[in-house]
């Protein structure tokens, strides 16, 4: 029970400069345009715009398996948390992510702040 507490707080515990909100307080995300999500990217300069699609893209690699997984998990946790899941995939030390919200068709500001979170969980 300790470890699921303190791996809970793990996952939802990114710097103050990360704002999640609790998906059942908010309303519905919508999509944001070219300008906003061009805007957003200027705050996330590893991550770029998929084409021919409505998502914003990043690989993570990390010092070796373990760290790949630890950052996976602390990402999963999150995800379920706020009900926002990534696409990605897998391979040894790399993590390949895709964030899109299906529902809204394209990136919202729900996608900006995973993407914020996953860079503070990165860097542990």
């Amino acid at each position: 029970m300790k470890l699921a507490m303190k791996l809970d707080r793990m996952a939802t515990a990114p710097s103050q400069s990360v704002r999640l909100g609790d998906p059942e307080k908010e309303p519905a995300m919508k999509k944001l345009d070219a300008k906003e999500r061009a805007a957003a990217l200027k705050g996330l300069p590893q991550w770029r715009e998929v084409h021919g699609r409505e998502a914003i893209a990043r690989k993570f690699e990390f010092k070796d398996f373990n760290e790949a997984f630890g950052f996976m998990t602390r990402v999963g946790l999150l995800a379920e948390k706020l009900d926002h899941h990534p696409e990605w995939f897998n391979v040894y030390k790399t993590v390949d992510v895709t964030l899109s919200t299906h529902d809204a068709g394209g990136v919202t500001e729900n996608d900006i702040r995973m993407a914020k979170a996953m860079e503070e969980y990165a860097k542990r």
